[in-house]
């Protein structure tokens, strides 16, 4: 696969909490010169992104990263985001209801964010690096259920991040109609090529100019100073 087929995978992304509009511009500027995804970005910024550059597909964060707010909370950001133009959204389940096996609650709550998201694309996020594998397959059925459209494994913000091992867990275990998205950790052009090989359709980075551009990227980081 090249490098322009590869950056179609790509949810180049910008979470950290301290996030300058700057940073937000050089992303958007960089999805769109070689033809990214989407960006994913902080909800406060998505108004402005979509904005500057309507014609981009933004994605953002809600209940991120640890996934414990209520269901009216995520929902809330769900429809704002949808307002504020974002196309796609990535969800964390509430890991407390998982440890407490409560499944069928996790379900309904991405079902309400996904009936809150209407069209736009809802990607649920694990946090794989704290889930045992029986609750791994179990979140699988649930997203699969509640009619997402992507299982994604991990925020970048937990212990771990992707594995080929859990990836593989999901392509089992997910329905014909949910997507994988693999984030956290992924450094490499060849890891990329790898987790796409194993049924990953979106990689989230905020490394991929440095993975895919070298050259490029260093020039850049000069240019910054």
């Amino acid at each position: 696969m090249n490098t322009e087929e590869l950056f179609t995978y790509v949810d180049h992304t910008a979470l950290q909490a301290y996030t300058s509009w700057e940073q937000i511009e050089a992303l958007c500027r960089e999805a769109e010169t070689y033809r990214m995804a989407s960006v994913c970005i902080p909800g406060c910024y998505v108004k402005r992104a979509h904005e500057a550059f309507p014609g981009l597909n933004i994605c953002t964060v809600i209940g991120f990263p640890l996934g414990y707010s209520v269901r009216e909370a995520k929902i809330a950001e769900a429809k704002q985001a949808a307002e504020d133009g974002a196309s796609e959204i990535d969800m964390v389940v509430n890991l407390c209801d998982v440890k407490n096996r409560e499944y069928e609650k996790v379900k309904n709550e991405i079902a309400a964010v996904k009936q809150a998201a209407g069209e736009r694309v809802l990607k649920v996020i694990l946090e794989t690096c704290y889930l045992e594998e029986e609750e791994k397959i179990a979140l699988c059925t649930a997203v699969t259920e509640a009619g997402a459209d992507y299982i994604k494994t991990s925020t970048g913000f937990g212990t771990a991040g992707a594995t080929l091992k859990d990836v593989r867990l999901m392509k089992a275990h997910i329905g014909p109609g949910v997507k994988i998205k693999a984030a956290g950790g992924i450094r490499s052009k060849t890891e990329m090529e790898h987790y796409i090989a194993e049924g990953c359709s979106r990689i989230g980075t905020s490394s991929a100019l440095s993975m895919l551009l070298p050259d490029v990227s260093k020039n850049i980081r000069r240019t910054e100073g």
